[in-house]
């Protein structure tokens, strides 16, 4: 039997990935839905309504999943993570609680708004709705990131009489650099999981000889805004972040890159596999000097390597984080590359007729999940062993006592009805498919 501290992990580990798939789909077609409204308001073309409202309902069935997976682990901080909460609830739980007001009042109550005023909003006030449920959406994605980023990076705080971490900074905890960054990067990978998705839906009608206007539009927002996001990706978001690992965390960018000994002039390693008992990089394809110049712009410069920092204090799993860290890295560049040539075809007017294009554009909607997936494994695999980066060890945040027998009870129970949500989500939004965006009726 697994001890109680790595089986709090997994169920941790298992509830926020299955909750990540739908918040990262809601932020991505929150910012599409709102292009699609300013297009239908600047050319007066009900086609860009109606498509609007398409992806609105999708938006919807994703965000009560959203909704209804997320609030368990609200309750986790308290039934697993007691220690944890009882140190540090008074910095995060002014974050988590803005969240709650954020996503339950303000994109709610305007995605009520959106789905069954149109009627008696009008298209000005129907716009409003739209943006009004991006904003909440956006600002609600802060917050958490926020809250991650201050156990990444902590700042704004003060350790009081008796050991807990007290707040001393509102603005700096909502500012601290490591957030803005980490949110950048973060939003851009939800914007991706959008895009794809939309491209991948319009894929498929033009392939299937449906909704062919409709589909049309899909795929150009799609590939669009999916380009831009790709870029927007590695520069600046991708690079400043990994510049922010270098300057606080630099033991975890040795172990993401496979760099066991400090080196002049670092190579990037594209492969290779992790050798912990050698501490070597197996079988590596690596690009010298690039490392140390993506990470202080010059060429010979120093990194530091594994070798350079405590063993205590090296990340618990480097091979998991290694191989997190290539997979996003590796599926962002596919990304671009399918993302390249579907512009230049949308651009030469040959793209909607391409079917080998549409297949590769239909047949890409799960990997942005998985790259989405790996990023944040990449960012929690890359903290540990801190729960709190330099303040709280992990082991020292878990309930003491609930036994691991219990929290199996739990996450086992957590696996079924997942599994009961996720055929009904699938099936939900396969009848909004199947019905297409032509069918769509104005409420309000």
């Amino acid at each position: 039997m697994l001890d109680a501290l790595l089986v709090h992990r997994l169920h941790f580990a298992y509830t926020v990935t299955f909750h990540y798939l739908f918040p990262q789909l809601t932020m991505g077609l929150a910012l599409l839905i709102l292009i699609l409204k300013t297009l239908a308001l600047r050319t007066g073309e009900e086609h860009y309504n109606d498509a609007a409202r398409f992806w609105a309902h999708i938006f919807g069935i994703n965000f009560a999943m959203g909704v209804v997976t997320g609030i368990p682990m609200e309750f986790q901080f308290g039934t697993n993570w007691a220690q944890f909460s009882r140190a540090a609830g008074g910095v995060i739980g002014q974050t988590l609680a803005m969240e709650g007001v954020f996503s339950f009042f303000l994109e709610s109550s305007f995605l009520g708004l959106f789905l069954y005023g149109e009627k008696r909003l009008g298209p000005r006030g129907h716009w409003w709705a739209a943006f009004l449920v991006f904003l909440g959406s956006w600002m609600s994605g802060y917050l958490i990131v926020a809250t991650d980023a201050w156990m990444q990076y902590p700042v704004g705080y003060h350790i009081g009489p008796n050991g807990e971490i007290l707040l001393a900074s509102f603005w700096g905890l909502l500012l601290n650099p490591w957030a803005i960054w980490q949110y950048a990067h973060n939003m851009s990978g939800a914007v991706i999981t959008g895009s794809f998705v939309m491209a991948a839906v319009g894929a498929f009608y033009l392939l299937t000889k449906q909704h062919a206007a409709h589909a049309r539009t899909f795929v150009r927002v799609g590939v669009i805004a999916g380009l831009a996001a790709s870029l927007f990706q590695i520069m600046p978001s991708g690079d400043a972040q990994g510049r922010m690992l270098a300057a606080h965390q630099p033991a975890t960018l040795a172990a993401m890159e496979g760099l066991f000994e400090t080196q002049t002039g670092a190579p990037i390693a594209i492969i290779g596999q992790p050798d912990l008992e050698n501490k070597r990089l197996d079988n590596p394809l690596q690009v010298p000097r690039v490392l140390s110049f993506l990470t202080y712009r010059r060429w010979m410069s120093e990194v530091k390597g594994l070798d350079a920092f405590d063993p205590h204090d090296w990340p618990d799993n480097i091979p998991l984080l290694y191989y997190s860290y290539h997979i996003m890295v590796g599926l962002g560049t596919i990304f671009i590359a399918i993302l390249v040539i579907a512009a230049w075809m949308l651009w030469r007017g040959i793209l909607y007729g391409q079917r080998g294009m549409l297949w590769a554009l239909m047949l890409a909607m799960p990997f942005p999940y998985i790259a989405n997936t790996a990023g944040w494994m990449t960012a929690e695999f890359g903290r540990q062993p801190w729960l709190i980066y330099g303040l709280m060890r992990t082991q020292a945040g878990a309930s003491p006592q609930v036994s691991s027998g219990n929290v199996w009870f739990t996450l086992i129970g957590f696996m079924g009805m997942y599994t009961v949500l996720s055929i009904l989500f699938l099936f939900l939004v396969y009848r909004v498919i199947e019905k297409g965006p032509e069918e769509e009726v104005v409420r309000g």
